[in-house]
This record gives C-alpha cells, sequence and structure tokens, in this order.
C-alpha cells in the first residue's frame, strides 16, 4: 500500500512539474527507471502487456512505444545483419586464453551494434538483427566433441569458460552509470549440449555434483557479472522444461544466483513444452506454465494466448505484470525510450562498421586463437630458402571454413591460401588446387603440383556444412552433430597419397573446424600441424603469420583432442565420468591447454601467498617465466588443482587460474595469478551448499593440462 502511496504522490508532481515537456510519466528520462516501468505498466492492457512480452514487439502507437525486435546475435561479431567485422569464431575466441583480448573484442563488437541500430533507425527500420539485445554468449559446456553446436562455446572447462564469458559480457554492455550499450545473453540454461536432432525431446538428467560443478558455475558466474539476460533452453531438465522450471528459473536462478534481469526463451522452446514435451495440452497453458516459472520474453508465439490463459484463470493479470517488470526495465537501461542526445552509446559512428582497428583487432584475436600442435622444425618458413609451395586441400580457399556459424559478413574475408600468397613474396611461386572434396568419394587431383614445390600445405578439416546447429549443417544428415570425431576418411587417404608423392619434402598440415578432430596418422606423418577453428576474416593473414614467422604462435587448445570417436561415452548420457581432462583417464591425442611456441619457455621459483580481491579471499601464486629462446613470444602459465580428499566423484584435475604473458627473448618476467577461493569450492550433497574442503590442496603449474613444469602444495584451512 505504502508503494501504490508513493507512485501515485510521484504521478501528481510529475502532473503539475512535467506534463509540458512529456506526455508521459514513463517518458522523462529524470525519472527513476522503476518509476517508468510502473507508469508504463499502469497504461498497458493485457493484451498489449502480452505483446510487449513477443520478441517481435509490435508499435503501441497510442502510447508513442516504437516496435522492437529482441533478436539479434553477436557470438563472434554482430551476425545475420550485414557487414561487420567477423572475429574468430567463439571456440577459437576461448583458444587465446585472453579474457583482456575477449573485452576488446566484444567491445568492437559494441560499437558496430550500436552504429548499425541507430543507423537503422534513423531510417525507420526496426527489425530482426539490427536491435540492441544480443543473445550471446553460449556457455554451455562442451562435454562431447560430436555436439555440432560446440563451436559456438568456450570450451570444455567451466572455470576458462566463465573468464571468457564474463569478459565478452562485460566488453558487450558497457560501463556506463545510466545505459547498456547492449544487452548480453547467456545460454542455453542449462544442462544442454546435443544430441541437436533430440533437442526438442530430451529430458537431461546429471548427477546433483556434476549438475553443480559442470553444468551451473559459468552461468552463475555471468550472473555476478551482471549479464542482462539469460536464455532457457529447449529441451527438459529434471523432468521439467527449461523454460517451465520454477526449480531452475526461480530457486537457483532468480532466488540463489539474484538474476535481476530478464529471461528469454529460446526461440519456439514454449512450443515444445506442450507440442513435443508434452506436459501440457494447450498454447495458453504452456504460455501459464512458462511465465509462472519466469520467461519474460518468449521468442515465439506463445504468449499471444497469455490473455486467453489470464480469463481460463491459469494465471492472473499481477502475475503478468511481475514478469514484464523486468523486461520494459530492460528497455529502458538501453535508452529505447530516451533521446539519442543522452545517451553516449547513440554517437557512435556507422564507419567503426569493419574499420580497418576491429580488423586489425580481428587479426589479433586470430593469430592468439590458432594452436600449433606439431613442430619438428619445419616451422617457420623461411623464405630465402624455398622457391615453391603447394597449397592445396577442400579449406584452403573456403570462405566457410573462416566464418563458422551466427556470422555477420565482410568484404575483407581473407582465406588460408590468400593469406600465404599474399606473405610469400613475390620470389616464391605458389600454386593451389583444392586436390580433394569435403568428405565424399575421393577423387584426388593435382598430385603433379608438388613436384615443383619444396614445401606442400595442405588445409584439411570441416566446416558449417558438416557441423552446426540442427538444419544448418546441410552435408549432416544428423541434425548438425558429427557421429564420428575423426578427420572425413577421404581427406585422410588424400593427406596419406600427398605423402607419398612428396616423399622427403615437408608437409605441413593446417585443420579447420569447431571442434576437435581425431587425426593420430595425420599428426604422425605431417611435419607440422596446425589448427585454426573458423578464424574469422583475417583468418588466412594470421595462418600465414605464424607460418612464416612473423608472429610466434601461442593459441591453446581449450578441449581435449581424443585420439577416437570410440574414447568417448555415449553422446545422450550427461554424466561426466570419462569426459573431458577433468574426468577421462586414457591417453590423448594433444590434451587441453596444448599448444606449441617457437620459444623456450622455463618455470622458475613457483610460491603462494594470501590476498584479498574485490573482496573475496583469493590464493596468489607467484613465479617468473623465462623465455630461453632467441625469439620474444607468448606462454599461457596454467594452473591446476587436486582435491585433498580422493573419492569417486572427484576430477582429476580441475583448472583454478591462467595467464597469458609475453616474455621477450632471455629475458624473465615475473608473474602473479589469482586463484578464486570461492571457485575451488565442491558442491556438499547434505548441506546443499558450496564448501571448501580443509587440507592440503596439490597444485599443478604448467604450459597444458599434461605438461605440468612444477607441483606444489598449499595448506587451506
Amino acid at each position: 500500500m505504502k508503494q501504490f502511496l508513493a507512485f501515485f504522490c510521484f504521478l501528481v508532481l510529475f502532473t503539475v512539474s512535467h506534463s509540458q515537456n512529456y506526455t508521459y510519466p514513463y517518458q522523462d528520462p529524470s525519472v527513476a527507471v522503476e518509476l517508468r516501468v510502473e507508469d508504463l505498466i499502469l497504461k498497458l492492457s493485457l493484451e498489449e502487456k502480452a505483446s510487449l512480452m513477443l520478441y517481435n514487439s509490435p508499435a503501441i502507437e497510442r502510447l508513442g512505444i516504437p516496435e522492437y525486435n529482441w533478436w539479434s546475435e553477436c557470438l563472434h561479431g554482430v551476425g545475420r545483419a550485414g557487414e561487420a567485422t567477423v572475429f574468430p569464431q567463439a571456440i577459437g575466441l576461448a583458444a587465446t586464453f585472453d579474457p583482456e583480448l575477449i573485452n576488446q573484442v566484444a567491445e568492437a563488437i559494441s560499437d558496430e551494434a550500436r552504429a548499425k541500430h541507430h543507423a537503422a533507425v534513423r531510417k525507420g527500420h526496426r527489425a530482426q538483427n539490427m536491435g540492441l539485445s544480443f543473445w550471446s554468449p553460449n556457455i554451455n559446456i562442451f562435454r562431447d566433441p560430436r555436439w555440432g553446436r560446440g563451436q559456438e562455446t568456450y570450451g570444455e572447462d567451466p572455470y576458462l569458460t566463465t573468464m571468457i564469458g564474463q569478459a565478452f559480457v562485460k566488453g558487450l554492455q558497457g560501463d556506463d552509470p545510466n545505459y547498456l550499450k547492449v544487452a548480453a545473453c547467456a545460454k542455453h540454461y542449462v544442462v544442454h549440449s546435443g544430441p541437436e536432432a533430440l533437442r526438442h525431446h530430451f529430458n537431461a538428467i546429471p548427477d546433483e555434483i556434476d549438475f553443480r560443478e559442470t553444468y551451473l558455475p559459468a552461468f552463475r558466474e555471468l550472473v555476478e557479472a551482471d549479464v542482462e539476460a539469460v536464455m532457457c533452453a529447449y529441451n527438459r531438465t529434471y523432468d521439467e522444461p527449461c523454460c517451465g522450471s520454477p526449480f531452475l528459473l526461480q530457486d537457483i536462478l532468480r532466488n540463489e544466483y539474484g538474476f535481476d534481469g530478464h529471461i528469454v526463451s529460446d526461440c519456439w522452446a514454449l512450443d515444445d513444452i506442450w507440442a513435443r514435451h508434452k506436459v501440457v495440452e494447450t498454447r495458453p497453458q504452456a504460455a501459464a506454465m512458462a511465465a509462472k516459472a519466469g520467461v519474460n520474453l518468449n521468442c515465439g508465439y506463445i504468449y499471444k494466448y497469455l490473455p486467453d490463459a489470464v480469463l481460463l484463470g491459469m494465471i492472473n493479470e499481477e502475475d503478468v505484470d511481475q514478469i514484464l517488470r523486468p523486461l520494459l526495465k530492460t528497455r529502458f537501461k538501453l535508452g529505447l525510450f530516451d533521446p539519442d542526445s543522452l545517451n553516449p552509446y547513440a554517437a557512435i559512428p556507422p564507419d567503426v562498421v569493419n574499420c580497418s582497428r576491429h580488423r586489425e583487432l580481428s587479426r589479433q584475436a586470430a593469430v592468439k586463437s590458432v594452436v600449433l600442435l606439431k613442430n619438428n622444425g619445419v616451422l617457420p618458413l623461411n623464405r630465402d630458402s624455398i622457391n615453391g609451395i603447394f597449397v592445396t586441400g577442400p579449406m584452403a580457399a573456403d570462405l566457410s571454413a573462416l566464418a563458422g556459424n551466427y556470422n555477420g559478413y565482410s568484404g575483407e574475408m581473407v582465406t588460408i591460401l590468400e593469406g600465404i600468397v599474399g606473405h610469400a613474396g613475390p620470389a616464391i611461386a605458389v600454386d593451389h588446387t583444392k586436390g580433394v572434396l569435403l568428405n565424399n568419394d575421393s577423387i584426388f587431383y593435382g598430385f603433379w603440383h608438388t613436384g615443383f614445390a619444396d614445401v606442400v600445405i595442405a588445409v584439411v578439416g570441416i566446416n558449417r556444412l558438416l557441423e552446426g546447429e540442427e538444419g544448418d549443417a546441410m552435408l549432416n544428415l544428423k541434425g548438425g552433430d558429427r557421429t564420428s570425431i575423426e578427420l572425413p576418411a577421404n581427406q585422410l587417404e588424400y593427406i596419406r597419397k600427398l605423402k607419398e608423392r612428396i616423399g622427403d619434402k615437408k608437409l605441413v598440415v593446417v585443420l579447420t573446424g569447431g571442434s576437435a578432430i581425431a587425426m593420430p596418422e595425420v599428426a604422425e606423418i605431417a611435419d607440422a600441424l596446425l589448427f585454426a577453428w573458423y578464424p574469422g576474416e583475417e583468418g588466412g593473414n594470421a595462418v600465414a603469420d605464424i607460418i612464416f614467422g612473423d608472429v610466434n604462435p601461442s593459441g591453446r587448445l581449450p578441449l581435449t583432442f581424443y585420439k577416437s570417436t570410440d574414447d568417448l561415452p555415449p553422446f545422450d548420457n550427461y554424466s561426466m565420468e570419462g569426459r573431458t581432462y577433468r574426468f577421462f583417464e586414457g591417453e590423448v591425442q594433444f590434451p587441453f591447454g596444448h599448444g606449441l611456441s617457437y620459444s623456450t619457455f622455463e618455470y622458475l621459483d613457483v610460491r603462494f601467498e594470501d590476498q584479498s580481491i574485490d573482496g573475496k579471499e583469493h590464493l596468489v601464486l607467484n613465479l617468473q617465466i623465462k623465455n630461453a629462446s632467441q625469439l620474444s613470444g607468448d606462454e599461457v602459465v596454467q594452473i591446476y588443482t587436486r582435491y585433498p580428499v580422493s573419492g569417486t566423484r572427484d576430477p582429476i584435475k580441475t583448472l583454478v587460474g591462467f595467464k597469458r604473458i609475453t616474455v621477450p627473448s632471455g629475458e624473465t618476467i615475473s608473474v602473479s595469478i589469482p586463484i578464486s577461493i570461492d571457485f575451488m569450492k565442491r558442491w556438499d550433497i547434505r548441506k546443499q551448499e558450496y564448501v571448501l574442503t580443509p587440507g592440503n590442496y596439490d597444485f599443478l603449474v604448467g604450459a597444458s593440462s599434461e605438461d605440468i613444469r612444477i607441483e606444489l602444495s598449499a595448506k587451506i584451512p
């Protein structure tokens, strides 16, 4: 009652003092956002409220509310909206192990988003993909390399996913005290990583430890970073549709984590509630179930039935008001009802889109993402000693091998072939043929080209035709997921025949893809092996920078590369047993965190100290890194821990800290790496909370999850 009286007094005061400037209080930027929201809700009919909770919200002309489409994408650049800088795909961004760089990438993306949005609105265009609410990042854990959408994630590790995800969100949303630059969205909540063909049907039932220690932490930590939106997933988790689960959306997300932004359904996920999960029988029931669970925004049409649900007594209008509030608050925070003159982001000019600075940033990100998996000394290539290079393979001149999915478009796309040609210089002859098709019959061509070449560079792998979201991977009959993680058989055969043909000549193999590729035979016969992911518009230049030694390689694997599909548990099993470096006990092809350099680094003088950072207790690991080579390079120092009490549910080891550093040749750099005590806590089923087990913790410091240079212990009380 007191709240109502306060709001009533505000309306009276507004009418007396502001009516000459604004028709309604909600239009006045000087009024507190909460009061603007309440004023607007009072003026809306039930049907209008429901319309504002649809992703394609229509205009309400009588109140001066413009139309707004909530659906925009920016996974690695503004997506599906024409020209934009194309950064490396998300899995490649994770391979940089560089949150500061990812923050800069996100800032560039949000600059372009703002510029494109305001340019479109000024011409009266308010369509999908031109808004300011972006359904990125994807922070699902890449638990199985067969998942076609794993390329959209930051890999298999909860801590790495958290650190990259937080940096991305903060870069997108900006730091203005009054306005969001854009609204970021953490998706897909929760326990969602394939199979794609079953995503509208399956019921994920992980055990409680996996749920709390693997699938949830990144969402918890992005809420801590003030992410504005969370997207609920298609599937069921613990028998309830994710978009209709009070346990997930209220008990955990709202109450436990304190999330106060808005929740959006994945697109047409509310249709799944009645049509595929069949937990209710009608559309009004599905609308009521999602609304009562806390879904604020419907990507789809089901919320058109909210007025019917109210009339049928399934939900009351006060509940509708409650779920509308966070959504309206986001629109006000984006400045969608305010003059552009008040919003600092509205002045970002259109010429920032794919500008030279952003292209250079894309190249920097691509260079830092490329992983040198193997090198027997052939790289970097010496231009003075090479007269001819033969570039072959289906990915060498393939644009889709640069972009991945959810991408924008750029007139500056540089294929790997073009990058090599541009770097080779006028005195080196470079020739090319595709040699082999992507994944069909073993039709080979071009072996005669090897005769003139000193070095053969084979660019093979997969692209978005073979892996991706359900319906997008056109050459994949399994919904976008791979049934096998091996390199396509015809490409493997082509590599074999190439090696037979060239004999002692050097063979460099570059692979593209958004996931782990099993290739033990290729790894054996290649003299050097590079994994380029989907490296974005500057990908060709980035790969060539590394091949010719203009840049020292420094990417690290954000997921385990297994030797065979046979190493994997059943795809539809959501147990973490036998998955990822944290629980897989077999021999891998390349371990999580692996990546070679042209430099050699030594780890020295490692010690711990206690420290408080941002009000939270941390251990800080201090050490020195020496570059014992003649070439400046980046090292990614990684810290893993083993828990003091070994049990069947304990991970073998788990990442708790990392830092990328640049070390000049011959020099030694001091490094301090904080380790969050909070992130080391384990879920206690009996207490139903995260606890820190006291005892001696082993800390493993090294260059990958298996390349451990120093082990030490610290007692945690």
